[in-house]
């Protein structure tokens, strides 16, 4: 006789393990301790075995007899319906392994480790809010580029267009990594080129004209906040590199023999120089009895295991009248990329390349670091003069704007 709930549910333990027969070999295991399991007995290749369907009432007689009856299908197509189950769970196991969100956390944990706390937050972010609901249990070679669409398209309805696009990056870091460690073939987001709605450009607040920027160093100059932030707001002018490239700046990264800073660029990640000008030198060689006991340049107020925090020259700016509508941190990039064009007549691809943009050359090639070195280290040196002639003018009151221009 078939069993039946009312039976299974009645069951109660014995001194020893006992069986409830079902039909077609299913039957419920009673255990001791009262657990019940759903078992069936079969043969294959002459040999007795055992396949489980799980526990009851979590399983129910219903279920188990659908699964009962799936396993006598794979037997009458000659195969074992254990070493099946077995292969199922090995796929599945694999899938998950090389899924876009076990693979992107990887790329995670390896290739993000060096960024900034408030980037990497931002990063992981865009992962679990935006991509893993949509494709993160997909196995990542399998994520065409609609698919990813698809994911791209919920963050552009609710108004997020440049995350949209931040997303899109982010998606393509980390399926060149799978490419790279050989769990995909291809990265589908050029696939998506002009898929996107397109993302508003937005430019940094920055001042760019000569009186301007002779009015924001004799500001700095009468900063009153800490020296190490007032080195800060002075190297941001003469190094106008970008500020988190600033504040992870360490004594390490000085090489005193060629005067210049050694660094990897934090938008390109190719190596970088800054050609240090006399004026740059004296501030370090001012504040190096204040910090140079640690690694970094600027130090943290709150630890000097730690570096400055991002939005301390910012706050800096703000304390000197100069809010994000009018100067940024960024801005200092826009105020010498304008004024060492337009004012001091300096060639564009030597000062794209002191802002570490990936510049190339007229057959497509970049640039390497030490490209026009000694021309764009009397830049800077004649940058630095030209800052301390507008902070001089505008200290004594003379705003007018004298030519600078290279003869």
């Amino acid at each position: 006789m078939p069993l039946t709930v009312k039976e299974a549910q009645a069951a109660t333990p014995r001194e020893k393990e006992y069986k409830l027969s079902d039909e077609k070999g299913l039957f419920l295991l009673i255990k001791t301790n009262g657990a019940k399991y759903w078992r069936m007995k079969y043969r294959f290749q002459g040999k007795e075995k055992l396949l489980s369907f799980g526990v009851f009432p979590e399983i129910t007689l219903k279920k188990a007899r659908e699964k009962r009856d799936e396993a006598r299908l794979l037997l009458a197509d000659g195969i074992d319906p254990s070493a099946h189950k077995k292969a199922n769970k090995a796929s599945e196991k694999l899938r998950a392994t090389n899924s876009f969100q076990s693979i992107a956390l990887e790329w995670f944990e390896t290739q993000q480790s060096d960024k900034t706390l408030g980037y990497q937050k931002r990063v992981l972010r865009a992962l679990e809010h935006d991509l893993f609901p949509s494709i993160g249990d997909t196995p990542i070679n399998e994520v065409t580029a609609p698919m990813l669409l698809g994911a791209l398209r919920k963050v552009e309805d609710r108004g997020a267009i440049e995350t949209a696009h931040r997303d899109k990056q982010i998606a393509g870091q980390v399926f060149r990594y799978a490419i790279a460690t050989g769990r995909a073939e291809r990265d589908p987001t050029p696939d998506l080129k002009g898929a996107l709605k397109p993302a508003k450009t937005k430019h940094f607040s920055a001042i760019t004209t000569p009186k301007e920027a002779g009015q924001l160093m004799a500001a700095i100059d009468l900063f009153q906040g800490t020296e190490v932030v007032r080195s800060a707001l002075k190297l941001s002018a003469l190094f106008f590199c970008r500020p988190g490239e600033l504040r992870h700046l360490k004594w390490s990264d000085i090489n005193h023999d060629e005067l210049r800073i050694e660094l990897v660029a934090e938008k390109t990640h190719q190596q970088h120089i800054i050609p240090l000008s006399e004026q740059a030198i004296s501030i370090l060689q001012d504040l190096h009895p204040i910090t140079g006991k640690g690694e970094y340049i600027f130090p943290s107020a709150r630890g000097r295991s730690r570096c400055m925090s991002e939005n301390a020259i910012r706050v800096a700016l703000r304390s000197m009248g100069y809010d994000n509508d009018t100067m940024t941190p960024h801005g200092f990039r826009a105020m010498a990329r304008t004024l060492l064009d337009e004012a001091l007549n300096y060639r564009v691809e030597w000062i794209e390349q002191q802002l570490a943009h990936a510049v190339k050359d007229a057959n497509g090639r970049a640039y390497n670091r030490t490209k026009h070195l000694e021309q764009r280290t009397e830049m800077m040196q004649r940058w630095a003069d030209y800052l301390d002639q507008l902070k001089a003018q505008a200290l004594a009151g003379n705003v007018i704007t004298a030519n600078f221009r290279k003869a």
